[in-house]
């Protein structure tokens, strides 16, 4: 059995979902926030993942959102542009709570 990180992902998990950000080189960073990053997560609970770019627009996190679904991973994958989020509270907990992801350390 894999060992999970802290945020309950196996690294295989993470390296392979990584693997699609790295094909986007405009991404600055992506950052696991929600339960995961909170450490309240369950098995099944989802990965929200918040991308910092300037420049990626809505067809490339479209593909992006189509490349981690290939990946048939068990858990649903909540991706979101941090420029196109208006909720400051949402961006406030993103900041203040939030796990880098991408580029994985």
């Amino acid at each position: 059995m894999q060992e999970a990180t802290r945020d309950g992902l196996p690294l295989a998990a993470i390296e392979k979902i990584n693997s699609i950000f790295q094909q986007y080189p405009q991404i600055n960073k992506v950052v696991l926030y929600g339960l995961r990053a909170l450490g309240n997560y369950r098995n099944g609970s989802d990965i929200d993942l918040c991308i910092d770019s300037n420049s990626l627009n809505l067809t490339e996190l479209f593909s992006i959102e189509t490349q981690i679904d290939d990946l048939l991973l068990p858990w649903k994958i909540d991706l979101s542009l941090k420029n196109s989020i208006d909720n400051e509270a949402l961006l406030e907990h993103i900041l203040t709570h939030g796990l880098v992801f991408f580029p994985h350390s």
